[in-house]
């Protein structure tokens, strides 16, 4: 019986899919499974000559490349413990998380080597630091050590959208579970190419990754999202499969060459970290080919936990249904020992083998985020349909009280979006005096069309109650993201909130 840990997978990979290809860097030239393999089976050989072993922390803060995924595998086959770092995060944040994890290690790219605070005694890995990565590449080859399901994997920490980033520490069960429900769900093969810019530090991506190494599927990295180089990528490299946010498909939508670029190859596409509206949904199954596979995860499941598959009837507007061993209820709002009634909306809540042990560290967020039954709070508001198909309503903290009614951004967002001519839109809640919160909404047109204040505003009093319709629309150049590519709609409330403060 195959145990679900991750400390064997690429070398198991390697066994199963030899010289076959598994990581395409487009000009730069591939990498086969055996190959791949070698180099990490040696750098873990190096990573145990500085002493490096079960159980020790180690911060992994490089770009995407073959030399992340290298030292990832290294890490799993010695029983280490991988603290993902992506790599826009500012310097203090990596130091944050060597310094919260106390890792004992940080692998580094040359530009960050003085710039990361390093805690008192860590080694550096990077040029001219303790140790370099090249030099841990000769070092002799070392095979999976053996390790437990319930063994901690990773430490991937939260954005830290409501204080400083929690911890959450992930089994290799955790990440195991989430890579094979997903390669399974989705259909994974061996005569897959994936196309994937997603970070890799961050669980969407990192789960791209670890699928396509247990499916034996080709993976085309890139080291950031492009629209123009995705469109040209998925017809040179015939790809099959797409891996995004929904400001990737935005941008792909809006590119010039969206109209002749040939995307045959496509047989099925996947977008999550954010809900994203229909009628953008619809747009690039129409232009895409293919279905575009919604799915909705989580830092603290390790990646997807409910998701479509290719074989079910397409449900728009909903994130589809939980991964097989996965348990989700809709809890009370008021009472979240009590389920909401159906159709109603109420907190998302999931229970099973995906779900984190825990917050570093930190105990009472534990307590806060996981009750004694192992229900896990996701913070997201969502309703689920007579088949058990989930539907996001939205985030809990992103909530808008706007005199008494609740106003929910994304259900304006999805209004919005409708109009032809919107490229893409936020809506966020402001101060009012009057009315405690209204909703302003944010929005990037088409290149070249002429919509104004007026007409979007007509467009949603078709379609919103009158309490919904927001007070504000702001036409702006661009929306602020995340590092992974999602909307930032806090950055764009507090924005408001410091320019009403100014204009008083």
């Amino acid at each position: 019986m195959v145990e679900p840990v991750m400390s064997s997978l690429a070398f198991d990979a390697a066994r199963r899919f030899g010289d076959a290809v598994a990581l395409t860097l487009p000009g730069q030239g591939s990498l086969t499974f055996h190959e791949i393999d070698q180099r990490a089976g040696r750098f873990a050989g190096g990573l145990a000559a500085l002493g490096i072993g079960p159980g020790d922390r180690v911060v992994l803060h490089l770009p995407n490349g073959w030399e992340w995924i290298a030292a990832y595998h290294a890490l799993a086959r010695l029983g280490a413990v991988v603290v993902p770092a992506n790599i826009l995060l500012s310097p203090q944040e990596v130091g944050y998380a060597a310094a919260d994890s106390g890792a004992k290690a940080l692998i580094l790219p040359a530009e960050r080597r003085d710039a990361v605070p390093v805690p008192a005694g860590a080694i550096v890995i990077a040029p001219g630091g303790d140790a370099e990565f090249e030099a841990l590449l000769a070092s002799g080859y070392r095979a999976p050590v053996a390790v437990r399901p319930d063994d901690l994997f990773t430490i991937g920490y939260t954005s830290g959208t409501t204080g400083r980033p929690k911890g959450a520490m992930l089994s290799h069960r955790c990440v195991f579970s989430s890579m094979a429900a997903t390669a399974t769900i989705h259909v994974r093969h061996r005569g897959d190419t994936v196309l994937s810019a997603l970070p890799l530090p961050h669980v969407y991506g990192n789960i791209v990754m670890n699928a396509a190494f247990q499916s034996g599927m080709r993976l085309v990295l890139l080291p950031r999202f492009d629209a123009g180089e995705v469109l040209r990528l998925i017809e040179i490299e015939r790809v099959t499969l797409f891996e995004g946010v929904p400001t990737m498909y935005y941008q792909m939508l809006a590119h010039p060459d969206i109209a002749a670029a040939a995307l045959g190859s496509l047989t099925r596409c996947t977008v999550g970290g954010q809900t994203m509206p229909t009628a953008k949904i619809e747009a690039v199954v129409s232009r895409f080919g293919c279905p575009l596979l919604e799915l909705w995860g989580m830092t603290e499941v390790a990646g997807p936990a409910v998701t479509h598959s290719p074989y079910w009837p397409p449900r728009l507007g909903s994130i589809g249904l939980p991964v097989p061993g996965v348990e989700a209820r809709i809890a009370d709002l008021a009472d979240p020992a009590r389920d909401a009634g159906p159709g109603q909306a109420g907190e998302l809540v999931v229970r099973g083998p995906l779900v984190t042990q825990g917050y570093w560290n930190n105990p009472a967020a534990t307590a806060e985020t996981i009750d004694p039954a192992g229900w896990l709070a996701t913070g997201d508001i969502a309703r689920m349909d007579e088949d058990g198909y989930i539907f996001i309503v939205d985030r809990k903290k992103d909530l808008i009280i706007t005199a008494g009614y609740n106003v929910y951004p994304a259900e304006l967002e999805q209004v919005i979006a409708m109009h032809p001519a919107v490229a893409m839109v936020a809506v966020a809640g402001v101060p009012d005096a009057d009315k405690g919160e209204i909703a302003q909404a944010f929005v990037v047109r088409h290149s070249g069309a002429a919509l104004d204040e007026a007409e979007l505003l007509l467009h949603c009093r078709h379609h919103l109650a009158a309490y919904k319709i927001p007070r504000r629309i702001a036409f702006v150049s661009d929306l602020p993201k995340t590092s992974t590519g999602k909307i930032l709609r806090r950055s764009l409330r507090d924005d408001a909130r410091s320019q009403g403060a100014a204009n008083h």
